[in-house]
C-alpha cells in the first residue's frame, strides 16, 4: 500500500507518469475526464487565474495540456494524481 508521504515525495512528473500509466492500463476514462474538469481550478489554486479562465473556454488547449509533459500543468495537477493513486493503491 502506498502512503501519502511516499507519493508526496515524488516529483510531479513521476506522479503524472504513474497516474497516467495506471489509468491507461485500466482504461480509466473517468480519471482523464476528471483531469479535464479540474484543470482550471488546479491552475487557479497554483496562482494562475488568468490561464484557468482561458482553459474553461478552450477545451482543445486542455486536451493538449493533458497529453504533453508540461511541468507547470503537472505541478498544478499534483493533488489529483496523489488522490487517484491513493484511491487505487494496494
Amino acid at each position: 500500500m502506498t502512503t501519502f508521504a511516499e507519493l508526496d515525495a515524488l516529483s510531479s512528473r513521476d506522479l503524472h507518469d504513474r497516474a497516467v500509466k495506471r489509468a491507461e492500463h485500466h482504461l480509466d476514462v473517468k480519471f482523464f475526464w476528471r483531469l479535464l474538469e479540474e484543470m482550471p481550478a488546479a491552475q487557479a489554486a497554483d496562482g494562475d487565474p488568468e490561464k484557468s479562465e482561458e482553459e474553461v473556454t478552450h477545451w482543445s488547449r486542455q486536451v493538449l495540456d493533458l497529453l504533453r509533459h508540461d511541468d507547470e500543468a503537472m505541478h498544478a495537477r499534483r493533488p489529483i494524481y496523489i488522490d487517484y493513486l491513493l484511491r487505487h493503491s494496494g
